[in-house]
């Protein structure tokens, strides 16, 4: 039984890390800005799921969630930062607070969580930091500037504190998603002058032909937070059916 902070979980991704880590008996701390995170946090499962209604960018959430995870469950295994924004604009409408919410939210927060957590995750016997990426990181869509930049950063920072905190046993990876069904996507299909039709160019450029589901990625999610998971550090890990590799 593993205690894990899952940053980000009402929908897509999150929440289905946050089942998955539950059904195998683990305890979580889910935060998220939204109150729809609470259907899932009153699931039944066998792990406990505790739950705090915040503004991730905030700066005190982190050491609020550690806190939260330490006070209940005695510690921190494994941390897991979905949260993101993604916010789409042409060059010319792009504001200096889109770009800095942008920032502080999928990159400023995960730095931070990171710290909070890494004292009592040095105490863990398999501490894992996994943060969600994006193939936003390796290929370019017009309109998403600021969540692309964001999201190729992510790699950057995981190697950075790879190299800081691998020696304490502490491992942390990206994993990388590519074209997920999830409601997170629907500012990027706003975006689009015929969704429909970008759909299915899309789907034309993945080699599998699909998008993908939260399942999927949360397979690996998990494994890599797992004693399986014991000798992946630094690295990144692309979930997309193929679709960068073409």
């Amino acid at each position: 039984m593993a205690t894990v902070i899952v940053a980000g979980g009402a929908t897509g991704i999150g929440r289905a890390c946050v089942r998955k880590f539950r059904a195998q008996g683990d305890n979580v701390i889910l935060i998220d800005h939204r109150e729809e995170a609470r259907s899932v946090v009153e699931e039944d499962a066998k792990g406990a799921c505790l739950f705090l209604l915040r503004d991730l960018a905030e700066p005190g959430v982190p050491q609020e969630a550690v806190n939260l995870a330490v006070a209940n469950f005695g510690g921190v295994d494994t941390l897991l930062v979905t949260a993101a924004v993604m916010m789409s604009a042409a060059l010319e409408d792009w504001t200096d607070e889109m770009w800095d919410r942008t920032v502080a939210l999928n990159l400023k927060m995960p730095f931070f969580f990171t710290q909070a957590a890494a004292p009592y995750l040095a105490k863990s016997d398999n501490p894992s930091v996994i943060f969600t990426s994006s193939t936003g990181a390796i290929k370019g869509h017009a309109g998403m500037s600021a969540y692309q930049a964001t999201k190729a950063a992510l790699p950057g920072l995981a190697r950075s504190l790879t190299a800081e905190l691998g020696p304490l046993g502490i491992r942390i990876n990206c994993v990388l998603p590519g074209w997920i069904e999830t409601p997170f996507n629907d500012p990027f299909w706003s975006y689009q002058r015929d969704p429909e039709e970008k759909r299915q160019v899309i789907d034309r450029q993945i080699p599998l032909g699909r998008h993908g589901t939260p399942d999927e990625v949360a397979a690996l999610i998990l494994l890599l937070a797992s004693s399986g998971g014991r000798y992946m550090a630094g690295t990144s890990f692309v979930v997309d059916g193929g679709y960068t590799a073409v």
